[in-house]
Formats: C-alpha cells, structure tokens, sequence
C-alpha cells in the first residue's frame, strides 16, 4: 500500500479567491506528478482565514463557490485525485448566506466546510460540528454548526484509505472523530486554522496525539501558514501514528507541500513522512514576527517600512525583525533628538543602522518645540513642565514620521511593547502614531530577552549581533526629561511583566497576585493603570498577537469601567 497523500500548507490571502484557487490547483498539479492522491487545503484555504464580516456578504459567498467549481472544473483531468478545499457553504436550509437578517437580528445559514473534489465533481460537503467563540475566534457570528459525519475513500485497489474528514476545533472534541471511526474510517484528515502563540505547536501536538489515542486512528494535520492583520499562522502540520507517535512534521513559518505516505499495517494504518525537529521558542517568536511584517506589508501593498530609532531597546529590536522581514533597501530610520537625548542614544542608533545597512536620518525636534512651548506659554503662564512637554516631543516625533509616510508611502512602524500599552506609558498621536504595531504583544522582559537572542543568532542573513550591546545594557528612558528612566514611573519590569502576566494574561484576582508574594501598593498600582489606559489601547494600531491573550480581539473591556477585579 503506498498511497500518498499532501497537505498544501500554504500561505493564503483573505479575499483573493482567483489567488487562493491558482495556489490550490498548482499545488494539486504539482503533488500529482509526485504520485499523490489526496491533497488537503487548511481550513477556509478557498477565502483565507479569518474573513469575519466578509462572511456576511452573499457575494463574497458567492465568489467562494466560484473559486471552488474553479478548482474542480480544473483539476478534472487528474484521474483518482481528491482535493479537500477549505470554504465556506451556504447551509442546507436554502435561506441564504446570512439566513434570516433584518436591522436586529442576523441569524446564519452558513457552514464553515469543506468541500471534497474527485475528477471535476463535488462528492462530499462537510460543515464543522464545534465552532470556538473564544480568545480570537467569532465562528457563531458567522457560521451555523454543521451535524454530518464525512468519510470518503481514497485510492484504488489496496491502496484505498477510508479518509475520517475533520475541521479545526472538531478534534479537540472527542464525538466527530469517533463518530468518523464509527463510519469506517482508518485515517483521519483534520484541515485547521490555528493562530500562533508561543508553544502552540507543542499544545496541538499533545491534543491531537490525545485523540489518536482516544480512536486508535493515525493522523494528518493540515494546517495554514502566513500572516493575517494581528494574527499568525506557523504551519508547523504533522502526522501522527495511532500509537500517538510523531510519525512526521513539516517546517514552520514557510510553505511547504508536506507529504505523507500511508502503508497498510496491524492494527492500524502506518504513516511515514519527514520531520523536522522541534524550535526553541525564540525560534518561533522571532520567525512569528518576521512573517507578520513581511505579510502585513506585502498584502496590503506598501512599499516599506519607517520607524523611529531611539537609540532605545524597543526600536532596535523593532528594526532587527524589519530588516529581517522586508530587506535593509525597504526599511528607513529616523532619529530625532531632543533637548534630552543623550549622546549614547545618537551613537548608538548610528551604529544599528550601520550594521543593518539600512537609511538613517537625524531631523531634530528642538526648534518645534521651542515654538510649541513658546505659542502655549501664555497659557501655561506660572506651571511646571511635566507629562504635557514630554507627550509635545513625543507628538512632534509621530507628526514627523507620519509626514514622511504620506510623502513616501512607506507604513510607520511603532515600537510600544506590552508592558506599555499596559499601563499608559505611551503617548497617544506620538509614540502610538503609525500603522502596524510590531511588537505590541511582547513584555518588556521578552523584548530584552528576544534582542539578546537575536543577536546570537542570524536567522535570515542580515547580519549577527545587529544590537549594540550598550542598547541592551543601558536602563531604559523615553528621554523626553532630564535624567529620565523609566523606573521612576513604572516597578521593575520583572516585577511589572509578573502582574501583567498575571492580571492580564491569565484573569486572576488582586487578591491572589497579592497572597502569590506582590506587594500591595504595587499590584493596586498596576492593575489600576491597566483599568485607566484602555481609552489608548482603543486608539492603538494593530499588532501581531503571539501570546494567548494580546491587546487586540482577545482583550475587549469596557472603557468606561468601574469594576476591579
């Protein structure tokens, strides 16, 4: 028995349905010639993932099942070929891609399917049975559950596989693969869309071999790669033996035609296929980050990339994985000084740009605000300089930078970190001002931890130790006062990430930060912070998510609040 089969782990674009298809169809074309026989799509590979109220337009249902008759009608003359595609499907009902709508009510009669193609006819739909509606996901805004089960043969002769199909969430459940069992199938085929956060990958592996288990069937996981808005997907599929047992892993963060092969065996069928070995969790955040850039600047078409370079270790770090993603010849740095700006923060900045070989340009923001401070002095007539001078420079900074991207076309890159979109230490129109928000979802902590290994490491040829080690050693300052630091309004950042982790991330109480070993004042301090500061996060760009929780769709409080937790 020598049944091949491919999982087309490639990187998808919402929308482009004409795109998507060629890559489809290629990809089947492709793994035929090498004697392959069944090729899974990721899940909604058809529209990419996540489309959200895209979903809600019949048209672009519409053009989904286009892009999919496309496909079949195209790959027909592959003889004993199954392509499993990825989209989503009008419901049975006959009422419609949005069912029942009026300007209160939404109720919908759409799947999300997959569609199962052989010789130019769809033979098989199959809608998911669990929809998440948690962390990132809104699937039951859009979709209806499906109820079926779908197995379906591939090959021919002895080398016929009874194939178990499975969408996403529905193997974290243990009813649709045991009902697929309970059909007659010998493989199961689970099609995903499963974002990136930090040991995702090792957690998948680990459900997954729970439910190979539980069924004593062999696996294949299929799984999408690339960059949608904050969200990323790292490949990383793999093939599981009914024993639980890697029995294969394709490589993350790239595309890949992953093929497995079948051989009959006792008790269950046996699976051979290469395997990559397992990253360290730098790895997959630095790769992460780098494909979230490259692909939230490719797909949205912009030229490059402009960012603010302090001399700091948040605009370094966001240098490095710019460069990493787009080239040195795509990346611009700016460095524009205050009447505070240290000397190291110009020498230092000169020389990261010199070891990225990237653009760099000094503008200095001394005489706007000298002006600024100059037309505001009748009003400020007898006050004390504080926040309101330093948020000034940091406002001139963002009108600067936001000047040079509508001339140029290149998108600001901002360089805020978790840590200060946490607790408000970020200006708004200043250091938030800009279009994609690198590292927003990394603590300051990781940001110190990530540059050092970075340094160590050069991934993608651009150069080793890009960092100078005196950005990475010197306490952190916005210098936007005398003799500033950023502990002189803030604990120390151990001591802030911990919270933060805590509060934040993982939904615990004041009350057990405190009996966990935090002083009182400083756990009030900080979660009093996170309450007051969410008008900003409202006004902040998009960034790339890659904890379990990131200011983005995981985080949606009130502004207006009065609870505590």
């Amino acid at each position: 028995m020598t049944l091949k089969i491919c999982v087309a782990q490639l990187n998808y674009c919402v929308g482009d349905m004409p795109g998507n298809a060629q890559k489809i169809i290629d990809a089947a074309h492709t793994a035929y010639a090498d004697g392959v026989r069944l090729l899974l799509t990721p899940e909604l590979a058809i529209c990419g993932y996540a489309a959200e109220d895209l979903f809600l337009r019949p048209a672009f249902v519409q053009a989904c099942d286009d892009a999919v008759n496309r496909v079949a009608r195209e790959l027909a003359g592959l003889k004993g070929m199954t392509v499993v595609v990825g989209t989503p499907s009008i419901a049975s009902s006959g009422l419609g891609a949005t069912g029942v709508r009026t300007k209160s009510i939404a109720v919908q009669q759409l799947h999300n399917a997959a569609k199962v193609l052989r010789e130019g006819r769809i033979t098989e739909t199959y809608a998911k049975r669990e929809l998440p509606n948690y962390q990132v996901f809104d699937e039951r805004r859009y979709f209806t559950p499906g109820r079926g089960v779908c197995v379906f043969p591939v090959g021919e002769g002895d080398d016929e596989v009874n194939v178990g199909l499975l969408i996403c969430e529905d193997a974290w459940f243990d009813e649709p693969a045991r009902l697929a069992k309970a059909m007659g199938a010998e493989l199961l085929a689970v099609i995903n869309a499963s974002p990136f956060h930090v040991g995702k990958g090792g957690e998948r592996e680990l459900m997954m071999r729970e439910r190979v288990l539980a069924t004593g069937l062999p696996m294949v996981y299929a799984h999408l790669v690339g960059g949608q808005d904050e969200i990323v997907f790292e490949g990383h599929s793999f093939a599981l033996q009914a024993s639980g047992a890697l029995a294969g892993r394709a490589e993350s963060f790239k595309e890949n035609l992953f093929v497995v092969q079948t051989v009959r065996a006792e008790p269950a069928i046996k699976l051979v296929a290469d395997a990559v070995p397992t990253r360290s969790a730098e790895a997959d955040l630095w790769d992460a980050l780098v494909l979230g850039v490259r692909d939230y600047l490719g797909k949205n078409g912009f030229p490059g990339a402009i960012l603010g370079l302090s001399g700091g270790i948040d605009s370094a770090l966001v240098l490095a994985i710019a460069v990493d993603a787009l080239g040195a010849d795509k990346v611009r740095t700016v460095m524009m000084p205050s009447p505070y700006t240290a000397d190291i923060s110009w020498i230092d900045a000169r020389d990261m740009a010199a070891r990225m070989k990237v653009r760099y340009d000094e503008i200095s923001i001394v005489p706007e605000f000298e002006a600024f401070k100059a037309s505001l002095s009748g009003e400020f007539k007898g006050l004390k300089e504080d926040t309101t001078e330093e948020n000034i420079q940091a406002r001139i900074r963002g009108v600067f930078l936001m000047a040079l991207s509508n001339k140029f076309g290149a998108i600001v890159l901002t360089t805020g970190n978790k840590s200060e979109m946490a607790t408000g230490y970020c200006t708004l129109y200043g250091d938030m001002a800009g279009g994609f928000a690198v590292i927003k979802d990394l603590l300051k902590t990781t940001v110190f931890k990530l540059a050092r290994w970075r340094n160590e490491n050069d991934p993608y040829g651009t150069g080793s130790a890009p960092i100078p080690e005196r950005i990475i050693t010197r306490p952190p300052s916005a210098e936007l006062r005398a003799d500033q630091t950023d502990q002189d309004s803030l604990p120390p950042y151990e001591v802030l990430d911990a919270i933060l982790q805590r509060y934040m991330e993982n939904d615990e109480s004041i009350e057990s930060i405190i009996a966990a070993g935090f002083e009182r004042a400083v756990v009030e301090r900080v979660t009093r912070l996170i309450q007051i500061n969410e008008y900003k996060r409202r006004q902040a760009p998009i960034g790339i998510r890659v904890s379990h929780r990131s200011f983005g769709k995981d985080w949606r409080y009130p502004v207006t609040n009065k609870f505590r937790a």
